[in-house]
């Protein structure tokens, strides 16, 4: 018998080009069939007039095994997450790997081994403004290839964060992700918020070792005036044959931490950044809008405080266009967070997407909305039976309600940054019930996404 038996949805796979009104059962965390009459099960749900497609895969997120920021995730429909972006990993991704498949997880994992400040640090850089030399850029490559032979799922770069990283430790992680087939993830370095020379140099690594580039969250890093023009540099560069992809998320207010270089004194006036533009998003001064006062207090604290930048409308059409190239896809940008702290992208970011651009603007229809969050973030990825409901791969799912989708998160001097989305009654992650309209249920069915050569 079944284990799990969904009747009479309209089942959307995007990979498999189905679009239309089927049952779908799931057996040993796989799809064992998909019938165009109900099927039985230990548990059946009739979920005619909702959605049902693969679960959702965010290719940048900041995760990293922490339980909250995994069931925030899962709530909005997302049952894999890409983490170790911006140069940020687990210290040691492979122990992280084999620790996070050990002990099961809500949502299924991958990991990238960041460069800009893991690995760095991890050769004795703590100057970001250092460039490192070719005794670092050995060691660095050297760990580097231990990781991506235990399963990392290739590299990431932060250049906003170290500036002073050189072209020639870039090029060293660029080759090796190319040798490996594995993704280079990269949050580019922005000397100020007008530069588009960062998608040159960007463009360039792709072009002399023929790495595999995904440019992380799109809308934040172009979005004060370089947003077309940025897309048609990018489009030019996929035509001349750049293996190029990009992702990009719902808002234009962005959020880091505050003790990175973004936040240094030097790039708030190079960038006319100022500090009652900015909101405190954890600690004490949660909700609070900066100050000189509070800048100083939380920049010498220790604690590692995050906070958001605000800029732009709040349906700013920008957003919408970044997400329309058929290279682009959805992503959060989460991380840990205590309970009603953080960015609403931490809970809002994919029924946003879908409340936006499909029922709101038109801008998409669902097959291919759905598509651009399932099988190309996949495809992009490299990830294996995710991404389709096709008999045989991982059973992986989302049950929504087309009409009522939405986010319902707010930055945190307006509301809730955690605030669970509506409209998603049910997410499988391995064919088991994770999250029951809005709850999760305790599940730990997440695997960790293993990489071999």
């Amino acid at each position: 018998m079944l284990d799990i038996a969904l009747n009479n949805g309209r089942l959307i796979d995007p990979a498999a080009g189905i679009d239309k009104t089927a049952s779908i059962g799931f057996q040993n965390g796989r799809v064992k069939i998909i019938s165009d009459l109900p099927l039985n099960g230990r548990q059946v749900f009739d979920v005619r007039g909702r959605i049902v497609c693969p679960g959702f895969i965010d290719v940048h997120g900041h995760i990293d095994g922490h339980r909250y920021g995994g069931q925030l995730d899962l709530l909005q429909g997302i049952t894999t997450t890409i983490g170790g972006n911006c140069g940020f990993s687990p210290s040691h991704v492979d122990q992280f790997l084999e620790q996070q498949n050990q002990n099961g997880f809500v949502i299924n994992q991958a990991e990238l081994v960041g460069e800009s400040a893991t690995l760095r640090e991890a050769v004795g850089i703590i100057d970001p403004y250092v460039p490192a030399d070719d005794r670092s850029i050995e060691l660095m490559s050297t760990i580097a290839r231990e990781k991506l032979e235990k399963g990392a799922a290739g590299v990431s770069l932060g250049l906003d964060y170290a500036p002073g990283s050189c072209q020639k430790e870039l090029l060293a992680m660029a080759r090796l992700c190319a040798e490996y087939h594995r993704l280079l993830a990269v949050h580019t370095r922005m000397t100020t918020c007008f530069d588009l020379n960062s998608l040159y140099e960007l463009l360039n690594l792709a072009q002399e070792t023929g790495t595999r580039l995904l440019i992380s969250h799109y809308v934040y890093q172009y979005h004060a005036g370089g947003v077309r023009p940025g897309l048609e540099i990018i489009r030019k560069a996929r035509e001349a044959g750049l293996d190029v992809y990009l992702d990009s998320g719902m808002y234009v207010s962005w959020t880091t931490g505050v003790h990175t270089a973004t936040y240094d004194e030097r790039n708030l006036h190079d960038n006319e950044m100022r500090f009652e533009d900015m909101v405190v998003a954890t600690g004490e001064y949660t909700g609070c809008r900066m100050t000189r006062e509070i800048y100083e207090k939380i920049r010498a604290s220790r604690e590692e405080s995050s906070v958001i930048y605000l800029e732009g409308a709040e349906n700013d059409p920008q957003v919408w266009e970044c997400l329309m190239p058929a290279y682009a896809m959805p992503s959060t940008d989460s991380m840990e967070y205590r309970p009603g702290e953080g960015h609403p992208q931490i809970a809002g970011s994919f029924p946003r997407y879908l409340r936006q651009m499909v029922r709101e603007q038109g801008l998409l229809d669902w097959p291919e909305a759905i598509r651009k969050a399932t099988i190309l973030p996949a495809q992009t990825a490299r990830i294996r039976e995710r991404g389709s409901l096709q008999p045989g791969w991982k059973a992986d799912a989302v049950v929504f309600d087309p009409q009522s989708i939405k986010d319902n998160a707010r930055y945190p001097h307006l509301g809730r940054p955690d605030a669970v989305p509506g409209g998603i009654d049910c997410v499988f992650v391995n064919g088991r019930l994770a999250a029951d309209h809005g709850q999760c249920t305790g599940e730990t069915a997440g695997e960790v996404v293993f990489y071999t050569k």
